[in-house]
């Protein structure tokens, strides 16, 4: 039975588990948007939007708090300086979602991983360079 058991295990030992899971948050902070599995994407999401809310937060304590489970620094930076401010007056659901095909290789649902404002950036990154 798995009550009260919480996470996937993604069939790995908990250091490769561990290991994923960061690189994944830390190319999402980096990238704004990840292709990955639908399990992965769920899994990630829970981790990220912790995170989201540490930076939120932008305190001392929750930058240790951010480094010690991603020892990632310019991902954290990047969360702290760019990510964080967009989402100060939002109370959660940073993230979003968005199911998007099946893998040839082995059919596994894929899915879109990104920021719930990431369309308006991307159109706003689109209309600078128009601009010079």
């Amino acid at each position: 039975m798995r009550h009260k058991v919480v996470g996937k295990l993604f069939g790995r030992p908990a250091n490769q588990r561990k290991a994923l899971l960061r690189n994944l948050v830390a190319s999402l902070f980096e990238h704004q948007r990840i292709e990955t599995t639908v399990a992965k994407a769920k899994e990630v999401r829970r981790i990220a939007e912790r995170m989201i809310t540490l930076g939120i937060r932008g305190d001392l304590h929750a930058k240790r708090l951010a480094l010690s489970y991603l020892p990632n620094r310019t991902a954290i930076a990047k969360l702290f300086s760019e990510i964080a401010p967009r989402f100060s007056g939002r109370n959660g659901g940073y993230l979003t979602i968005i199911q998007t095909r099946d893998r040839v290789k082995d059919s596994s649902p894929m899915a879109v991983l990104e920021f719930v404002d990431y369309e308006d950036i991307k159109k706003s990154k689109k209309e600078k360079p128009e601009k010079k």
